[in-house]
């Protein structure tokens, strides 16, 4: 017997281990099947599981279960990434507590260090996506870092090198003083904060008392200009071109030149430039041959280029000397409070050197990005939803090269050798740049190599191949490459779906995957992005503990909408856990009443009206849920599920079968039974993908006429009911039924029916068929709509409220029950108070200035509300009209 009630925290674990140990993850097991493969966006190993965790892998689940059970052979392919910043990071703090660092321990202890964190600590997350229930075929589990995943990194390093593709440059970077690396644009993050804006004047050479105005937001950087560029057409500086001034605190002359980067309409109109610690002040000083002076050590301390008395100094510290000392030479002409954006690394949270002129490895994408383009163009790969290619497109059409180089220990080591004159060397291994080295020097060279790691994303970017074993011809990538369909994040489409783009189609003979879908925010329950500062991070380990791992992952496959926002918190996942016991309770009625699954039960051959209707109910479903999984609308796919499960199966059908179980028909007793039992089983293997522990304890726990069952669900084939009629008369006769019904309880909720109140119904008009049907369904209709009569009549008693059931009017009389006058007083004043709401958003969304300054979400909640209660006033409407028939 089923328990009273579904308790997952006592299950789960021992679900799990079972589909573990059956192999039911394992890909290669239906060699002579079609192949389906899915890799995991590879978490951090740093990493704890997170709500974005949670939906990425909730919605490849599903994928992979529904793929697994149409007979495919599945790979899901686990793993985790080393991130770079993070982990070592993580390890310094680590460290830190026990009094020790890095820099003391050296690269190689470090290292060490690392890999015994990571052996220690990096399987939390691995064992977190277990606890959500996902069927990876863990047995494949890699690491961006294992050896062959390395030798892949490698590869692709000597081959893009070799093809002219990887070069070193000494460009701005942005520059992390605190790990003393470089960090990409997109990984650098810009945080509002109060600050200042300070106009100082720079004397102009020869022209006592005359000076220039510049503002700046970073006064230190000043030591570095080389220039004050004003706009061309700017008559008050017209003069002053070609002049100079000298620059405060460094007495050095630097020229004034005319170039059109300076807005007269912005500040005062003139510029400082600093080309060395600016991106667009750069590109000035190349127009005009200017000098490079970088101020700024790697540490973020003022450098030997700097006057004597900021040397050493952090630049923090520096910027305040340097402003006490202008303030002293009366050369600050005014200070303006601001709140401006500043770059910081978005790991450490450091305010980033912005930028810095350091040599480093780049990686020019173009040649890969063209290929990468056209592969979208021409439907090779496909976004969905497909508004997400315009966003590709704009990033790949207006790319730059790619910084690879990070000054870091942790992380795939640059395969780059020096000789003692400085001639580079890049192979493979050490033994083959030794070799190349001699065979060029004419004899033993000492080879040192270069200290410096690959970005993490360069091993991310190969992912799709390197896990199937590239460059080894493995028959997993002869099998499973290319992939079926990628789901990730919107915010990494540059960091990692553009670059595997890119790296798939220089080095594999096809495209990485064939669909891309692009989920968007899971934000809190009142629409806002989640954040510690905010205190509203919702943790799924948390949800999962309270309500369950199916109810947190039915909750996030509800609200998955290709394109939208969703909204998550404790509430919505109590209302899905309340579904799975709305689930549970639905399979102990069909416990209690000997439903039992029957080997021989032809669902075609019912012949009771009730089980034609939900034979044909049940067909249509899995249709709908299958055609939602194929196109990704995940969602549609549970939408459907949810109103099957929940209100035709539970509150329809379940309650329309009591009066034939409790009779005395055996032959409609045997089939009802029989057909309840099919129906749940049809259920349970189409909620599976989505919840996946509570259909696999009801699968296993229920039983057919034999025994019970020892095949597991997720092995289950999935319903293919295409073939089963579709009896209209039936669908027809039942949906009279639910129509008359609903009508009623609809009535008796909006005219404020007492519950125990019980009325009398009459049908004017009915038809024939109607008849007949009243007939056969009066005992039940008098049972589900609390009625004391149900009739056929040619006129309608006054005061009654009316609606339209097919060709008749059905009527209530209540002049008996309600006070007319009272209730029609009420409906006016709820619907002047919705009515008054409605204008309130009209006037918002009809405000240009809002729509303008609004974030999407905000104006797409106010859309939102704005139907509710639009949809509000028309049931108010319809329930005055009712009481004026």
């Amino acid at each position: 017997m089923l328990d009273t009630k579904f308790q997952p925290q006592e299950v789960e674990g021992q679900i799990y281990a079972k589909w573990e140990a059956s192999g039911a993850f394992r890909a290669g097991r239906r060699l002579g099947a079609e192949t389906f493969c899915i890799v995991i966006p590879p978490p951090n190993v740093t990493g704890r599981l997170h709500i974005g965790h949670a939906l990425n892998n909730t919605l490849q689940d599903a994928l992979a279960r529904f793929e697994r059970m149409r007979g495919k052979d599945v790979l899901w392919q686990p793993g985790t990434d080393h991130a770079g910043i993070s982990t070592q990071l993580v390890v310094e703090r680590d460290l830190a507590a026990r009094q020790m660092s890095r820099a003391a321990m050296g690269r190689e202890k470090f290292l060490e260090a690392v890999w015994q964190w990571k052996e220690e600590y990096g399987g939390a997350i691995v064992q977190q996506l277990r606890r959500l229930g996902a069927s990876c075929d863990w047995s494949r589990e890699r690491f961006t870092m294992d050896e062959g995943l390395s030798r892949a990194v490698t590869k692709v390093f000597v081959e893009l090198h070799r093809r002219g593709l990887i070069y070193k440059d000494k460009r701005l970077v942005n520059w992390d003083p605190r790990l003393e690396t470089a960090v990409s644009d997109l990984e650098v993050e810009n945080i509002e904060v109060k600050g200042h804006l300070w106009y100082i004047k720079y004397p102009i050479d020869g022209q006592a008392g005359k000076f220039i105005t510049v503002a700046t937001t970073r006064p230190e950087t000043m030591l570095g200009d080389t220039a004050v560029a004003v706009h061309p057409d700017d008559e008050r500086y017209r003069d002053l071109v070609g002049k100079y001034v000298r620059l405060p605190l460094t007495d050095r002359l630097i020229p004034i030149v005319a170039d059109e980067y300076s807005d007269p309409e912005k500040g005062t109109g003139a510029v400082k430039i600093t080309p060395a610690h600016d991106f667009n002040d750069f590109e000035v000083g190349r127009r005009h041959n200017l000098p490079l002076i970088g101020i700024l050590a790697r540490d973020g301390t003022l450098n030997d280029a700097a006057p004597a008395a900021y040397r050493g100094l952090d630049r923090f510290v520096a910027r305040k000397a340097i402003l006490a000392d202008l303030e002293a030479l009366e050369l600050v002409d005014r200070v303006e409070p601001i709140t401006h954006a500043v770059p910081h690394d978005e790991k450490t949270k450091t305010v980033v050197l912005e930028p810095y002129l350091t040599e480093q490895w780049y990686l020019d994408v173009r040649p890969l990005a063209e290929k990468a383009i056209a592969a979208v163009e021409d439907g090779r790969t496909r976004f969905v939803p497909d508004r997400w290619a315009n966003v590709y497109f704009n990033w790949m059409r207006n790319i730059h090269p790619w910084c690879i180089s990070r000054q870091l220990w942790w992380g795939h080591q640059i395969p780059v050798w020096y000789d003692e004159d400085g001639n580079v060397y890049v192979a493979e291994t050490e033994s083959a740049a030794l070799a190349d080295a001699h065979t060029t020097r004419g004899g033993d060279v000492r080879l040192t190599r270069d200290p410096d790691v690959l970005d993490t994303w360069f091993s991310s970017a190969l992912w799709p191949f390197s896990t199937l074993g590239w460059p080894k011809a493995t028959p997993e990538l002869a099998r499973f490459y290319p992939t079926d369909v990628l789901v990730t994040s919107f915010d990494i489409i540059f960091f990692w779906v553009a670059r595997m783009m890119m790296m798939g189609l220089e080095f594999m003979p096809d495209v990485p995957f064939r669909r891309v879908f692009i989920h968007t925010r899971v934000l809190d329950e009142k629409g806002q992005k989640m954040s510690k500062t905010k205190g509203n991070v919702v943790d799924p380990l948390v949800l999962i503990d309270e309500f369950g791992a199916d109810a947190l992952r039915f909750t996030l496959t509800l609200a998955a909408g290709q394109g939208k926002d969703m909204r998550i918190g404790p509430s919505h996942v109590e209302v899905n856990r309340n579904f799975a016991t709305k689930l549970w309770n639905a399979a102990r009625f069909c416990e209690m009443n000997g439903c039992l699954t029957r080997d021989d039960f032809d669902p075609a051959a019912a012949k009771l009206t009730v089980n034609k209707w939900i034979v044909a109910e049940t067909a249509s479903t899995a249709a709908a849920v299958t055609r939602s999984l194929e196109e990704l609308r995940f969602n549609d796919a549970a939408n459907v599920l949810y109103q099957f499960v929940w209100s035709i199966f539970c509150d329809w059908y379940v309650e329309l079968i009591k009066p034939v179980l409790n009779g005395e028909e055996e032959a409609a007793k045997a089939e009802t039974r029989a057909t309840a039992a099919w129906v749940r089983d049809q259920i349970l293997k189409l909620l599976h993908p989505f919840t996946p522990f509570i259909t696999e304890e009801l699968w296993s726990r229920t039983e057919n006429s034999d025994a019970p069952r020892t095949s597991l669900l997720i092995e289950a084939t999935w319903p293919e009911l295409s073939l089963l009629p579709q009896d209209k008369d039936a669908q027809q006769e039942i949906g009279w039924l639910i129509d008359l019904v609903s009508g009623v309880r609809s009535v008796r909720a909006e005219m404020n029916v007492p519950a125990s109140a019980k009325i009398a119904v009459i049908l004017k008009d009915a038809n024939e068929k109607t008849r007949e049907r009243l007939g056969r369904h009066e005992a039940v209709i008098l049972s589900l709509a609390r009625l004391s009569s149900l009739m056929a009549a040619p006129s309608i008693p006054k005061g009654s409220a009316q609606f339209v059931v097919g060709e008749a009017v059905a009527a209530l009389p209540l002049g008996d029950v309600i006070d007319f006058a009272k209730e029609r007083a009420r409906l006016d004043k709820d619907l002047r108070h919705v009515e008054a709401e409605i204008a309130k958003f009209d006037a918002k969304l009809g405000n240009a200035d809002f729509i303008a300054r609004a974030p999407e979400d905000v104006i797409d909640e106010q859309k939102e509300k704005r139907a509710e209660a639009s949809a509000l006033a028309a049931r108010l409407r319809e329930a005055r009209g009712r009481l004026e028939a």
